[in-house]
């Protein structure tokens, strides 16, 4: 039983719950003994919950046994639906590291407030997920801690820097799992690892409570295996928050995902500027028979361009390593996080930060002091903010033409460990179809639309006009009705 319970996505775990055909306890248990049993392979967790996901899961069953006594049914999908969370979010009591050493023994005294709003509903905790520290990566070789395995094969990346977070929910260790997105950080990861991910519209989800790297580009979001899975979780985060200052006032969806597969009148636009030389010739092949399976579902296929998608590598690699270079001066060896002490308050400041902070969270605070620095502002930094507009004025004409626009996620499968570690420069490019969207701040959903030779997962994703979410989750729930990528399970 407990085998089958770990094929279920979070809507079957649902309907199973509320039946009585198992209960929180019955599946958090087997999610638990499936992180026990593939963790030494896989390295998905930094931190694994036990006692509190029993205790929650019970509390969860007596709810509902509460509830059917009464005649009544759960009112939210997600009560009794375990999950992990990435360790970029506070949860109260948990320590809080985002893979880095210098947030060790960092326990938040509080709750992130998309972390609050899911726990309020009854959902259980697995544990919190490793990532790229402080988010800064594409493949979660940056951990402080260690480094997360695919698991459709384990010499390969998982994808970054929501790897942890991706590897759990493709080695069936939990059905949904939070994740941050600041350049690609969920939907990447998703396409390595053969599941889907959603990252809503920049300020749709409060990043209260999410240890920032990039203020202007970081967004929290979850990684399921169907688009359908993703809906209650993300209603459920979303909404207005007075503690995030970049929090939209805007109304919650309600989203109920249509089964028709017909997408007439559906206008998608493919980007040139996409299908770059260099994409691997299986993820081009892959992507575009997708799109293809559009246009026979009735969808419009529409080219267009986004004349700028050159300029996002550079453009992001100046905004957002000069955000963090602010964001991360706060972790000083005084307030909280590691303390080196030294002679004095400044051999304080140098000694705790070149021992807690790891090579590539060093290399961009470096980069992006460089590009705040006084003669060099309005250069760099200033110049590519008038860029980072162009990008957005793409995407502001493009919607004006489409509804959604169609692109692979990465220009290839997930690559080996360690192939890129000695290039900087080469991992950055990894990046290049997934910045675009953060630079602009759209939404982007991305899920599995075949395998390569080597039977390594490939995404596409969807893009959308700010708060669009309900249509790209439908769109995507539409090619998931009409296929079974997002189905393949890993054979050992």
């Amino acid at each position: 039983m407990s085998n089958d319970l770990l094929d279920f996505g979070v809507i079957q775990a649902s309907q199973a719950l509320a039946s009585g055909d198992c209960s929180s306890e019955e599946l958090t248990k087997a999610c638990l003994q499936q992180i026990h049993v593939r963790e030494p392979e896989i390295k998905a967790f930094l931190t694994v919950t036990d006692e509190l996901a029993i205790q929650q899961a019970k509390a969860a069953d007596e709810k509902i046994a509460s509830l059917r006594k009464n005649g009544e049914k759960p009112t939210s999908l997600l009560l009794g639906i375990p999950f992990a969370i990435k360790d970029v979010l506070c949860v109260k009591g948990l320590a809080c590291t985002c893979g880095s050493k210098i947030l060790e023994n960092f326990v938040p005294p509080y709750h992130a407030t998309a972390v609050k709003k899911l726990l309020d509903q009854g959902m259980v905790l697995l544990g919190k997920t490793n990532m790229d520290e402080f988010a800064m990566g594409s493949s979660t070789e940056n951990s402080a801690y260690q480094i997360t395995h695919n698991p459709w094969n384990t010499e390969r990346v998982p994808g970054g820097s929501s790897g942890g977070s991706a590897a759990a929910v493709a080695a069936h260790m939990a059905p949904i799992t939070l994740g941050s997105d600041t350049g690609g950080s969920i939907r990447q990861p998703a396409s390595f690892c053969g599941v889907t991910g959603l990252k809503p519209t920049y300020g749709r989800i409060s990043r209260y409570g999410l240890i920032a790297y990039g203020s202007s580009l970081d967004s929290v979001g979850f990684l399921a295996h169907s688009a359908a899975d993703l809906v209650p979780a993300f209603q459920t985060a979303s909404g207005f928050d007075g503690l995030d200052a970049t929090s939209v006032d805007q109304p919650v969806p309600q989203i109920r995902l249509n089964d028709d597969t017909q997408c007439k009148g559906l206008r998608i636009g493919v980007p040139q500027e996409y299908f770059i030389e260099g994409i691997q010739p299986a993820v081009e092949k892959a992507v575009r028979q997708a799109i293809e399976q559009m246009k026979s579902l009735g969808a419009e296929i529409v080219p267009i361009s986004l004349a700028h998608t050159d300029m996002a590598v550079p453009v992001y690699y100046l905004i957002a390593p000069a955000e963090a270079s602010a964001n991360l001066a706060r972790f000083d060896g005084i307030r909280y996080g590691l303390r080196v002490p030294a002679e004095s308050l400044w051999d304080t400041f140098v000694e705790s930060k070149s021992a807690g902070f790891g090579a590539e969270v060093k290399r961009r605070i470096m980069l992006g002091t460089y590009a705040l620095s006084a003669g060099y502002y309005d250069a760099y930094y200033g110049q590519a903010q008038k860029v980072r507009t162009l990008i957005k004025q793409d995407f502001d004409q493009a919607f004006q033409q489409v509804d959604v626009i169609a692109a692979p996620v990465s220009p290839t499968t997930a690559f080996k460990i360690g192939a890129h570690s000695d290039s900087p420069l080469e991992m950055y490019l990894q990046d290049v179809f997934t910045l675009p969207a953060n630079l602009a701040g759209v939404p982007g959903i991305s899920f599995p639309v075949g395998y390569d030779d080597d039977n390594m997962p490939i995404g596409m994703q969807f893009m959308g006009a700010p708060f669009s979410e309900p249509l790209l989750l439908q769109t995507a729930h539409r090619y998931q009705l009409s296929s079974d990528w997002h189905q393949r399970k890993i054979t050992a």
